[in-house]
């Protein structure tokens, strides 16, 4: 018999792709991963892993397991899920992790309708990246993560996680209030006014949208590589034939436009990222095709455990209610 213990383990090393990183997101020494992965291959019978470069990576065999792995893992959730709804009902801890303007948006008025609903459901709130959080849940670090979609997210259909979509934004252009691009749609040459947005929902007509294009050869400013949302942008501008050049780099969204208004560069921002800055100084325009696509994600199997079902379920209200909330 397979123990499962060692199955979570080589998932864990397929993931991270070192014994030394799988050792510390399952908070284990290297050497118990090490030795949990020699009697899991003596359990099999075969080699699972091989050496690539400074890495491991899964043998023919250990790739059919992995296949398996990740069903018995689901299927335990299941199991747990099941139990868990038989015994205790609702109450007890879950632990979330989402980045900041998503806890501000759906996390908090999640929180905030259960402390109300089910007061058994203690909820605890990680600020954390998406790529992050994801990572946390298949390591079993929090139980449910709000994550952006970015370039090499696991996708729908993975068999790791099951996936619950929230909301999907656009992004707005932020200008210098003096940009040649500020300018409305209402007489041509006259200016817009700094401040000036459009709805957070939609763009009202009169708002000149900005394609992409015409920011090649702007000065940038936006998130650090490796954000979701610096993916985004990049992958927006690679599709209108530039590459930006980003003079100045943060990930608060805040900073970014404060350096907008200093006439720093031009800016892509989630449209809902918008509500807690200051726009005085700078114009917002609407730009065609980029968006932020935001989800929640539990391990497969787990989304019908007692405790998560009302989380998930308020999640997905509090992401609901952003389509009723007017524009500021």
């Amino acid at each position: 018999m397979i123990d499962t213990r060692r199955l979570r383990t080589l998932r864990a090393v397929a993931d991270h792709r070192t014994v030394t990183a799988a050792a510390a997101a399952l908070h284990l020494t290297p050497s118990a991963v090490s030795q949990q992965l020699v009697a899991l291959e003596h359990e099999v019978g075969h080699r699972l892993l091989e050496r690539d470069g400074r890495g491991v990576r899964l043998t023919a065999v250990g790739r059919i397991l992995l296949g398996h792995t990740n069903e018995v893992l689901a299927q335990l959730e299941r199991a747990e899920a099941d139990i868990a709804a038989y015994t205790t009902g609702t109450a007890g801890e879950v632990k979330t992790a989402s980045f900041a303007t998503a806890i501000g948006l759906v996390v908090a008025p999640a929180v905030g309708a259960l402390r109300s609903k089910e007061p058994g459901i203690q909820v605890r709130v990680l600020d954390a990246e998406g790529d992050q959080s994801l990572t946390m849940v298949l390591d079993g670090a929090v139980d449910v993560a709000v994550a952006v979609e970015y370039r090499g997210a696991p996708a729908e259909d993975d068999r790791r996680l099951s996936r619950i979509p929230l909301y999907s934004e656009p992004f707005d252009v932020v200008l210098p209030g003096d940009h040649p691009l500020a300018r409305d749609s209402g007489e041509p040459g006259e200016p817009g006014e700094a401040g000036e947005r459009g709805d957070l929902g939609e763009p009202g007509a009169a708002m000149r949208e900005v394609a992409v294009a015409d920011l090649a050869g702007e000065t940038w400013i936006g998130p650090y590589p490796g954000n979701p949302c610096h993916d985004v942008i990049a992958l927006a501008c690679e599709h209108a034939g530039f590459t930006p050049e980003f003079a100045h780099s943060s990930d608060n969204f805040s900073a970014v436009v404060a350096l907008a208004a200093a006439g720093a560069g031009v800016a892509m921002v989630p449209r809902l990222a918008l509500r807690a800055a200051d726009l005085s100084g700078v114009v917002v325009r609407p730009v065609a095709g980029p968006e932020r696509r935001v989800f929640a994600a539990v391990r497969r199997g787990a989304e019908r455990h007692p405790l998560l079902v009302p989380l998930l379920d308020a999640l997905t209200d509090a992401a609901a209610d952003l389509r009723r909330i007017p524009p500021r």
